[in-house]
């Protein structure tokens, strides 16, 4: 009698532990399948974590918020809008740099920059 216990006990633990272990996978991936909506330079593929990269690195770049190019739907941004024309600017920009990165220095992204120009500034020409 004691062994069957023992043996229920274990069982028990291993599928307990099988569902701990499911569960915490679950969000994981559905981040990584997420679709992103109106990229037109970035990745379709981009993970939400290295898009949430690129903007907070425009937004130090440019000394911005994001509301400096997506437009407010309600309380909300709705970053697939192409309402606000600065959103294209920021595209012919990354592409600037992307074509720059690849024709001097073979393709390494990030070496040249938003804030290679713009240093904290909407405007580059502002730098005194």
């Amino acid at each position: 009698m004691l062994m069957h216990k023992k043996k229920l006990s274990v069982i028990l633990l291993l599928a307990i532990s099988v569902m701990i272990m499911s569960f915490k996978d679950a969000p994981e991936q559905k981040k990584e399948e997420q679709k992103f909506s109106n990229l037109k330079v970035l990745s379709k593929k981009i993970s939400h974590d290295d898009l949430i990269a690129v903007m907070k690195n425009y937004n130090t770049a440019l000394g911005v918020k994001c509301n400096h190019c997506h437009a407010k739907n309600g309380e909300k941004l709705d970053f697939a809008s192409d309402a606000i024309p600065e959103k294209n600017i920021a595209r012919k920009m990354q592409k600037m740099a992307n074509a720059i990165n690849k024709k001097y220095f073979g393709g390494n992204s990030g070496t040249v920059g938003c804030m290679t120009c713009h240093n904290g500034k909407t405007n580059p020409n502002d730098m005194k």
